[in-house]
């Protein structure tokens, strides 16, 4: 390896590490239950976003109903843990296979849609799903919800501490992340992006597009699922309007304000996004009046970012970042090239 690409390594990779090393040494300066519970949620908005963000900006597939999936997670694990007794691995594997087998079967009618129909079609899906979380109350325990979840254990260690269960959700937020960033950068992720630019591009090349949309599908709402997973045994307690349209479009904005083909602009608007209703605890001394202000209008607030992503900005916050490194090294070769 030469020094100067020993070096571009080095500079690619050391904000992510440094994030790392920042988020995962936080709590040891503070204790504070609120602000780790805050943070917990942005962790789990990041591991949902990362899924998204291969479906929506490597294969270019559009979903409304991203919130069934985390619903689905959620419940399965919360049922069997809480009424059958089961521990809370398996728990999960089941979310998670649960999640994955829907995104299986959206999939599979949805290989012929695109665009809005694709998002129309999802939606649907998601409606369904909302639906039955209220219907299935001997599972779900319909609009009350179901309760007495236990915390998440690992052996004989009980995640039931705002400290651990931030560094469990967190952790499996970073291997998610690192996980999928070997996925993207290998052949299953080129093929995604090629499907996104042109299907028929794609499938001269010997892309299988029904095999890459299925799989980014399952992909994301595995994700989704654990991440329901997470939510369910982090809060002890979950009801249907935690998995409604809401949340999906907020999930949704989330990935469009990031931009496509990147996992780092997605993650740093579920970030922001996620913060946005809280920043009573990120930023000290801001008035109540401030923050009710934001909680009231969140809603309003996602939607204006969407629009003005579209307008002003279409490759979201990852395409800005690039427009601006290509300017500087257009500049730089500029200035090199000038006697």
């Amino acid at each position: 390896m030469s020094a100067g690409r020993g070096v571009s390594l080095l500079g690619r990779w050391a904000l992510p590490l440094l994030a790392a090393a920042a988020v995962s040494v936080l709590p040891l300066f503070t204790s504070d239950p609120y602000l780790l519970k805050v943070l917990t949620f942005v962790g789990l908005n990041v591991i949902i976003v990362t899924g998204m963000a291969v479906l929506f900006g490597y294969a270019g597939q559009i979903s409304l109903g991203h919130a069934a999936f985390f619903g689905i997670g959620a419940y399965a694990s919360g049922y069997v843990t809480t009424a059958l007794h089961w521990p809370f691995l398996a728990g999960a594997a089941l979310a998670v296979a649960l999640s994955a087998l829907g995104g299986l079967l959206l999939a599979l009618p949805s290989l012929r849609l695109k665009g809005h129909y694709l998002a129309m079609a999802t939606l649907g899906f998601s409606e369904i799903a909302s639906i039955l979380f209220v219907e299935a109350k001997s599972i779900t325990g319909g609009n009350d919800g179901l309760s007495g979840i236990p915390f998440a254990s690992l052996g004989h260690f009980r995640v039931d501490t705002p400290q651990a269960n931030y560094w469990l959700v967190w952790a499996v937020a970073m291997l998610t992340l690192l996980a999928v960033a070997g996925v993207v950068r290998m052949r299953p992720g080129r093929a995604m992006s090629a499907l996104h630019g042109s299907e028929l591009g794609a499938q001269a090349c010997g892309v299988d597009p029904v095999a890459v949309k299925v799989s980014a599908f399952t992909l994301s709402a595995a994700l989704a699922g654990l991440a329901g997973c997470l939510y369910a045994h982090f809060l002890g307690f979950i009801s249907p309007s935690s998995f409604g349209l809401e949340t999906s479009i907020v999930l949704l904005a989330m990935v469009v304000l990031g931009g496509p083909r990147s996992l780092a602009g997605p993650v740093s608007a579920a970030v922001l996004l996620t913060l946005i209703p809280f920043m009573d605890s990120i930023v000290p001394g801001l008035s109540s009046g401030v923050t009710t202000w934001l909680q009231d209008w969140r809603g309003d607030l996602y939607g204006i970012f969407i629009i003005a992503v579209m307008l002003f900005a279409p490759g979201g916050i990852s395409g800005a970042v690039r427009s601006v490194r290509g300017w500087q090294a257009r500049r730089q070769a500029g200035e090199e090239a000038a006697p």
